[in-house]
């Protein structure tokens, strides 16, 4: 199984957003993982259709490419994995899915969840949200850096806090014990997408 990157950039399909090119500027700023995340509106073929486009970005720089909870269009594309939260398929189910060697990631917010998410044959888990944010709605309240590093000194796997996250915050969540963060509005949602990624990278 391949080493996980420590920043992901999870993509924003909504009305209005050029994921592609949003994309492309991350990865050549240097972010190590795309997790392609489609909106309910977004169809099989629309899912399938980007997961090529972008894995094919992700291999040119040998970056991991994941997708989010439609594991079939993971599956199908030939991606690196996928991830599971906790509506989705349980962890055990997407693990006879994907086989024993893809990257399965999966939500947690305690370290309950977390260590049954491993037991169940989790990957790294995705942690939040970290703090408020609006890229998503319906989510419960944020766990802050404490959360996060509770989960993290629960389990063994790699933590990826997600939720709010922005270069500022990043070193916090870094120093909680989080291996890696997502990052989707910071981004998706920046003027200049390359340079917004570059302040990761410091």
């Amino acid at each position: 199984m391949r080493t996980l990157g420590r920043l992901h950039l999870i993509t924003d399909t909504r009305p209005g957003r050029d994921t592609l090119a949003v994309v492309a500027a991350a990865l050549r700023a240097g972010f190590d993982v795309v997790q392609v995340r489609p909106e309910d509106h977004v169809t099989d073929r629309e899912a399938y259709d980007l997961t090529v486009r972008i894995l094919a970005m992700c291999r040119e720089l040998d970056r991991i490419c994941l997708v989010n909870d439609r594991l079939h269009v993971a599956l199908a594309a030939g991606a690196d994995g996928g991830h599971v939260g906790a509506d989705d398929l349980p962890v055990a189910a997407a693990r006879r899915i994907l086989g024993p060697g893809a990257i399965l990631g999966a939500t947690a917010r305690d370290p309950e969840t977390a260590r049954r998410a491993v037991a169940d044959g989790a990957s790294y888990l995705g942690v939040g949200p970290a703090f408020t944010t609006t890229t998503k709605s319906g989510l419960p309240d944020a766990i802050g850096a404490a959360g996060v590093r509770a989960v993290a000194e629960a389990v063994a796997v790699p933590v990826v806090a997600i939720g709010g996250v922005t270069a500022t915050r990043a070193r916090e969540l870094y120093s909680a014990g989080a291996h890696a963060v997502a990052v989707v509005g910071a981004v998706s949602g920046a003027a200049d997408p390359y340079t917004a990624a570059k302040e990761f990278l410091q």
